[in-house]
């Protein structure tokens, strides 16, 4: 199910060098939270056990993989590519089972730098895993045998092939960003294998399907940084500090700042002139898309910068629908691309009875300290619910009586 040490998003790479060279000595605790209603059996449990244990435990990275990354990656530092050659998964950070209301309780505890990158490989694994031995009634629908599940390949192909000469049509630019939640390695390969063709396709966050298809990797930071540094350094400018700490390791490379980790209005009090000039631009992850396009236009109008200099990417939940009428609204406005995720390696529509996990797994706490991810929406908040309660009070959000 996962195929190799870099089928991942670059986005976990990219933040483990930072916490190598800033933060070596953290220790790290995430959890699995299930948002959705399905639930797991013991036979599930087991048989994600093993994968930990005998399957991802086995993964390192090859001469050819080296060779790549030294090649086109050239933001990543030579020390860290020889630490990554030498990195090996350790199933002794992962504890897993199963709850009395049949739900997964998951932990990943360990330093830092070594924890990090099991949150995009166990959450691919779930889903996967998932569709193969729990829910099998899109197997039942689309296909029965080998020959079926070939023709179920070839749909989905087919819808590909739609959704890529859509975007193309609107002159919409995108990226794949679907590894956490697809249904299979084999979707999301066929997914790259054919949208990369497509003139307006950037890249996909799967560092191990870039390299295959000779695209680009994509992605910079994640929330897990910016909460990070939140108990690191200071929670009520974390969104300074961590954009400070990115440039001072990637010298302005992947300078995209994330803008949603304790909602926007903190991130905007943070983004100063300095930032705002030195970053290429922002990307929205929550919250109502136009309504922050409006507020990034006009923020970068007040300091003295032509959005048109700048760039959103937006990707929260998006269909092509979604990211053409985006696009349309940002015209002449800020330039926009989009990272599509989950409407392209596990469509609902196309599962119509089966649709995709809601799952997260996240940052619950460094060095012990609990860090919290508020967001522009209610619902994808995460964390202890008195840090919760702290983060809000202190982001003036809410007050401290407020439930």
């Amino acid at each position: 199910m996962i195929c190799s040490i870099l089928d991942n998003d670059l986005y976990k790479l990219t933040m483990q060098m930072a916490v190598l060279e800033l933060f070596p000595q953290a220790t790290a605790e995430y959890r699995f939270t299930n948002r959705g209603k399905q639930r797991f059996t013991e036979e599930f449990v087991e048989e994600l056990r093993r994968i930990i244990k005998e399957d991802i435990t086995e993964l390192r990275l090859t001469e050819d993989e080296y060779t790549w990354l030294k090649a086109e990656c050239p933001y990543f530092k030579p020390s860290y590519i020889e630490y990554l050659k030498n990195y090996r998964f350790d199933s002794s950070e992962v504890t897993v089972r199963l709850t009395k209301d049949a739900d997964l309780d998951l932990t990943i505890e360990g330093p830092w730098h070594s924890s990090i990158l099991w949150e995009i490989v166990l959450m691919a694994t779930i889903s996967e895993l998932y569709f193969e031995i729990i829910e099998t009634v899109w197997k039942d629908e689309k296909h029965g045998n080998e020959s079926g599940y070939n023709n179920l390949l070839k749909e989905y192909e087919k819808l590909m092939i739609s959704i890529a000469k859509e975007l193309e049509h609107n002159s919409c630019g995108f990226s794949e960003f679907g590894t956490r939640r697809r249904r299979s390695f084999d979707i999301q390969d066929l997914v790259v294998g054919k949208l990369h063709k497509c003139k307006t396709f950037s890249g996909t966050s799967n560092v191990y399907l870039a390299k295959k298809y000779g695209v680009r990797p994509t992605g910079t930071i994640g929330h897990e940084w910016i909460m990070g540094n939140s108990a690191l350094v200071g929670l009520r400018n974390a969104n300074l500090f961590a954009l400070e700490n990115w440039t001072s390791v990637y010298k302005g490379n992947l300078g995209i700042a994330l803008s949603d980790t304790f909602g926007s209005e903190p991130f905007f009090r943070n983004f100063n002139l300095k930032l705002s000039k030195l970053y290429d631009g922002v990307r929205h992850d929550s919250g109502e898309p136009l309504k922050f396009a409006d507020r990034v236009v006009q923020h970068y109008k007040k300091m003295g910068i032509n959005p048109l200099t700048k760039v959103i990417i937006f990707s929260d939940s998006l269909s092509a629908a979604d990211a053409i009428h985006i696009k349309k609204q940002c015209e002449g406005r800020i330039n926009c691309i989009f990272g599509i995720g989950t409407n392209l390696t596990n469509n609902h529509a196309f599962f119509m009875s089966s649709p995709p996990l809601n799952m997260v797994i996240k940052l619950h706490s460094i060095d012990d300290i609990p860090v919290v991810k508020l967001s522009d929406d209610e619902g994808k908040e995460t964390g202890d619910k008195d840090a919760i309660r702290v983060a809000n009070y202190i982001f003036g959000r809410k007050g401290l009586d407020d439930l």
